[in-house]
């Protein structure tokens, strides 16, 4: 027994309208670090989905007006908190690197072993959550993304960027008419996770190189707040500079004798 309550399906999702047709969605009971951002970015023709969720809870159940035209439900990379809800969606995409994993996503192919955890939440899931069941869906890609790729809304495009390191097939996806970046796990204004069982430091600073050469006006992150340029490159300084610790919260929580590498 946790001792912690279950919050209902109404109360799992925040959700908040930022401006320019993006809107911002979370799963506000799970703790920050493991909290994954979800963007909606609304096009003239069609709208895309950067990345699901942890999957405990329907997203479009919630939230019906997410289908209410054609959406392309794009997986920045293919651990479990960011495609869990990718199945809801009929056309999905992700790097081709990491299409198998969408396609069959192991618990530890998603790292759902290590860090799937019941030290996630601040109140569980409806009808709780099993960490030894818990797995994600699967939901084969429809599309294949490369670099350099561009997905056309209609009256805005957005660049496929190839950024791994967190992951081998991690993209990030650039507005370049409004500077607004969609960055996965590739950065975000928290501890950066280099150390996943397909990770590489190597890929990581030069993907980050590449990063702070963009004329980026805002960063929405795979994880907490959204930040400007400026932050950008210090965080990106930072983490270059071996000033930025690498590594996971669920270290101190785990210990090493309890994490396996898929």
């Amino acid at each position: 027994m946790t001792g912690l309550a279950e919050a209902t399906a109404g109360e799992w999702y925040a959700c908040a309208e930022l401006g320019h047709g993006v809107v911002h969605l979370h799963e506000h009971h799970i703790d920050p670090f493991y909290r994954c951002n979800i963007w909606f970015v609304r096009g003239r023709e069609m709208n895309v989905l950067v990345d699901s969720g942890l999957g405990a809870v329907s997203l479009v159940a919630q939230f019906p007006w997410l289908q209410a035209r054609a959406v392309l439900a794009i997986a920045s990379h293919t651990h479990f908190d960011h495609i869990g809800n990718h199945h809801e969606f009929g056309a999905r995409a992700c790097h081709r690197l990491e299409a198998p994993i969408l396609a069959q996503p192991t618990r530890e192919a998603t790292v759902a072993t290590q860090y799937a955890r019941l030290a996630m939440f601040a109140r569980l899931p409806p009808g709780g959550f099993d960490e030894s069941a818990y797995e994600v869906r699967p939901a084969p890609a429809t599309r294949l993304l490369e670099a350099g790729d561009v997905i056309d809304l209609g009256d805005r495009h957005l660049e496929v960027l190839h950024v791994p390191g967190h992951s081998p097939g991690s993209v990030a996806l650039f507005e370049r008419d409004t500077g607004v970046l969609f960055s996965g796990d590739a950065i975000y204004d928290g501890p950066l996770i280099d150390d996943a069982y397909h990770s590489n430091r190597d890929d990581y600073l030069e993907t980050l190189a590449r990063l702070r050469e963009l004329p980026v006006s805002v960063v929405h992150g795979g994880h907490f707040p959204s930040f400007g340029r400026e932050r950008l490159h210090q965080l990106i300084d930072e983490y270059t500079a071996g000033r930025r610790a690498p590594g996971c919260p669920a270290h101190a929580i785990h210990s090493s004798s309890n994490r396996s590498s898929p």
